[in-house]
């Protein structure tokens, strides 16, 4: 892919995607260097363009600060926890104000969560569900509708989610709401079914059809969500075979405690997205979003 128009040449520290029509961007900031966030950044570039440097002082030298407008949003990259400082937020922020910044955890910061965001009114975000969130942020974007993106969990009032889904739940007759999107549903449990039948009926789709176990290669729609619990050598493969033998196919899984070396097997096997769960509404709908738009 190339790299974004600047300025100034980028340095080595500075990894860009290629600029879409709209000038829209993305800020990464730290290191993604294989591993987990470097499938989170992976699949948000799929999405939006990305600038990546590797700190807050970096990106804001002149051939990143001064040669785009402001980006669509901020992403901090914790490797670990502590890795930045409310300091270095503030510096973000006070170059581009508008901006919304969010903190994406890999799973070795996973035990700073119980104790709340290590930023205060910084959201962190799992890396596993930053690709949903931006989809369905992005979707908000461009339906000119309130997302909650950068808003801490205690600020995202669930009245506000729903009201900001209720265009993608008007039924087809209804001017400006499109269709449900079909989608074939499987669980490990049967009493898992119905909830998450119901979740994604909330979402804007259809469950055109529903397995205990594992999906089958008669699936009827092309998107399938398949809550897994624990992902197992065998469902790996049984991604390989539906994917081999429906080409097109887009296989999200569900998956209790997602890390990136299980992730990346099962990206390579066929599937189009793995999940944290319990997943939120906006991750969900997102997700499903972002694996259509990019053609699975």
């Amino acid at each position: 892919m190339g790299s974004m128009a600047t300025s100034h040449p980028a340095t080595a520290a500075t990894r860009t995607t290629a600029a879409d029509d709209s000038g829209r961007w993305m800020l990464w900031v730290g290191a993604a260097d294989g591993g987990e966030l470097d499938l989170a950044r992976a699949a948000v570039a799929t999405q939006v363009p990305v600038v990546a440097v590797a700190s807050p002082q970096a990106a804001l030298e002149p051939h990143v600060a001064a040669a785009r407008p402001s980006p669509l949003f901020i992403v901090l990259a914790s490797d670990r926890p502590g890795r930045w400082t409310t300091g270095d937020a503030l510096r973000l922020t006070r170059h581009w104000p508008l901006a919304p910044i969010v903190s994406v955890a890999a799973s070795l910061a996973d035990g700073s969560r119980r104790s709340g965001p290590h930023l205060p009114g910084i959201e962190e975000v799992a890396w596993h569900h930053l690709c949903g969130r931006c989809g369905w942020w992005l979707a908000g974007v461009e339906g000119r509708r309130p997302a909650g993106l950068g808003l801490p969990t205690t600020a995202r009032r669930e009245e506000r989610l729903l009201e900001a889904l209720s265009p993608l739940r008007r039924p087809a007759s209804d001017s400006g709401g499109p269709p449900p999107t079909d989608v074939t549903i499987a669980a490990a449990r049967e009493e898992d079914l119905e909830p998450l039948a119901d979740l994604l009926a909330t979402a804007g789709c259809r469950a055109t059809g529903r397995y205990v176990g594992r999906p089958s290669f008669e699936a009827a729609a092309w998107t399938v969500i398949w809550e897994v619990g624990k992902l197992t050598p065998g469902d790996v493969e049984w991604v390989r075979l539906l994917t081999a033998n429906r080409p097109g196919l887009a296989v999200v899984i569900l998956e209790s405690f997602p890390r990136g070396e299980a992730v990346e097997i099962a990206l390579r096997a066929g599937a189009a997205a793995i999940v944290g769960r319990p997943v939120p509404l906006d991750v969900l709908a997102g997700t499903i979003r972002a694996v259509g738009r990019s053609g699975r």
